[in-house]
């Protein structure tokens, strides 16, 4: 019976004060949502991270006809330089830090450039001798960078030893800088829903002085009275989550898992299944929020 009566009183909070609710649950599914982007984009650099930092690759640029480095003042590299790198690759002092690595002439640098600017002008202005040649090292330890660059940097013929890490490290940064400016704008839209909880409590609370008058008078108790007000903004803000929660899921599943990974086949996404983790998190905010601005509104706005 009890049970009975506060869900009657809860509805019927809901059905009086509809369009408040509506308002809550857009808001606190927006402001949900930029939580679970942020947290997708935790995962998915994450998981990049971890995909692309056993991949990366140290090149060992050699000296060109246009080198401008003064380890380059000599002239382009010679056969026997080109040796002397090759040969310090394949010995005992490099072989701690040297997994693999492989040759790549002018004529292969310009064909992946070619492929790579194939919708750009620059792909037919630019010749084989503009480019360098270079020597693709895989590291074991993609951390021990440092040493690969001591060893090759001062031999003959490198023009610089550069670190695709740093790259990443640039794209990754710019990533963490969208997910804390999602986060920061579901901040400010929580801060939104959590007022609009407290304004549709306080107005539910005064149309029904009436009936939490009579409540008091015949001895119902402190919870009896407040639970249904408290379950009004609880039950708004899951809505709420749950769409977001689905929307999350949704952008996971459909937009990253499949339409992403079909055009970026060699890069490693996350899917809906990762973004399904995020979903108590989601439910757990809102349900808290909810409750704790419902609590002090009642509190505040419903002396019993």
């Amino acid at each position: 019976m009890r049970f009975a009566f506060v869900l009657g009183e809860t509805f019927s909070g809901i059905r009086r004060n509809l369009s408040m609710v509506i308002s809550v649950v857009l808001v606190t599914f927006i402001s949900l949502t930029f939580v679970g982007a942020a947290g997708l984009l935790q995962q998915q650099i994450n998981q990049m991270k971890g995909y692309w930092y056993d991949r990366v690759e140290v090149a060992i640029f050699l000296c060109t006809d246009t080198s401008t480095t003064t380890s380059c003042a000599s002239g382009p590299v010679t056969d026997s330089q080109r040796e002397a790198v090759q040969g310090l690759l394949e010995s005992p002092t490099a072989a701690p830090y040297v997994k693999s690595f492989e040759y790549e002439s002018q004529d292969q640098a310009l064909e992946i450039f070619q492929e790579q600017f194939q919708n750009s002008a620059m792909a037919g202005t630019v010749t084989a001798d503009q480019l360098p040649e270079s020597f693709r090292v895989a590291l074991v330890d993609p951390e021990q960078y440092e040493v690969v660059n001591e060893l090759f940097s001062s031999m003959p013929g490198v023009e610089i030893v550069s670190d695709q890490r740093e790259l990443l490290e640039q794209i990754f940064s710019l990533m963490n800088m969208a997910s804390v400016i999602a986060v920061s704008v579901a901040v400010v839209m929580l801060v939104c829903a959590v007022l609009l909880i407290a304004t549709t409590i306080r107005l539910s609370a005064f149309s029904r002085r009436r009936e939490t008058g009579i409540m008091r008078l015949v001895g119902a108790s402190k919870t009896m009275i407040q639970l249904p007000f408290l379950l009004e903004g609880v039950i708004a803000a899951l809505v709420g989550a749950v769409l977001a929660s689905v929307t999350t899921w949704a952008v996971a599943e459909f937009f990253i898992g499949d339409w992403l990974t079909s055009q970026y086949p060699g890069t490693g996404f996350i899917a809906g299944a990762d973004a399904l983790i995020l979903v108590p998190l989601l439910l757990l905010v809102a349900v808290l929020l909810a409750a704790l601005s419902s609590i002090l509104t009642l509190r505040r706005y419903l002396k019993v």
